[in-house]
């Protein structure tokens, strides 16, 4: 129990730079005590004595914030960090090293029950503020799900999910695909990398794409324009033709966040 404790308290000092000390860890931060009192009411769960069980998870949610269902799976070195308002239900499960921040819900969309009706989280995930996975289905190891984000289908390992509703973006090197990636990725705290915003890498694209153009265009009308003055006439081409680039790549792409 105590290696248990030592190793929580360790995860956070390692993930927050505003935690100082040990004893600091130890009473002041709500994710922790959530964490410890978790514990005893998912013992009660699984030992049969459910309202118990129940009556824990509730005195917890008064306390921290923090609602987890006392039947809720949560695996080693787990970070809720503020996690103020965070809902994890009934049949969900959190993997080792996961990071979990205010707001978050894993909740379900069926209301069969029995069934497995809330999310599985991977080793390593991270789930920004405010985000809402919701659904039985996997979130794979390293995957990082944004702010605000809406999450009703599975998560590749390695994968970042934004908007509403989410949409995938894989990594540019696959590097999701293998432990030994995950071991040597780097925390990144809210799950926030420049390259997360779908709709600024589809710009990204359209501007360099016309930036091209414009330079096989300017290219093309300076050959022309030789060609042209070699033969001594300068009826094929036009006097608005454009001989010289005018497209300005580096400003748009500064714009949408480049």
């Amino acid at each position: 129990m105590f290696s248990r404790l030592r190793s929580d308290i360790q995860c956070i000092l390692d993930r927050d730079p505003a935690a100082r000390t040990t004893w600091e860890v130890l009473t002041c931060y709500p994710g922790l005590h959530a964490l410890v009192l978790h514990r005893r009411a998912h013992w009660c769960w699984r030992h049969g004595w459910k309202w118990l069980a129940r009556f824990i998870s509730h005195i917890a949610r008064g306390l921290t914030g923090i609602e987890i269902h006392p039947a809720a799976v949560i695996g080693e070195r787990v970070f809720f960090d503020h996690a103020m308002g965070v809902v994890v239900g009934e049949t969900a499960e959190i993997g080792d090293g996961c990071t979990i921040y205010q707001g978050v819900t894993l909740g379900g969309t069926s209301l069969y029950k029995g069934a497995k009706r809330h999310p599985t989280l991977g080793r390593d995930v991270v789930v920004s503020a405010g985000a809402k996975v919701l659904g039985g289905f996997t979130v794979g190891d390293g995957a990082k799900i944004g702010s605000n984000a809406v999450v009703i289908k599975p998560v590749p390992a390695g994968a970042t999910a934004v908007g509403i509703p989410a949409r995938i973006i894989m990594p540019k090197d696959n590097a999701g695909a293998g432990d030994a990636a995950m071991t040597s990725r780097r925390f990144s705290a809210y799950g926030v990398t420049p390259e997360d915003d779908p709709l600024s890498q589809a710009m990204r694209g359209l501007i360099d794409t016309a930036s091209a153009q414009d330079h096989q265009i300017a290219l093309l009308w300076q050959a022309i324009e030789k060609l042209s003055q070699s033969e001594s006439s300068t009826d094929c081409v036009p006097g608005d033709a454009a001989r010289s680039e005018c497209f300005e790549a580096a400003k748009l792409n500064e714009l949408v966040g480049k």
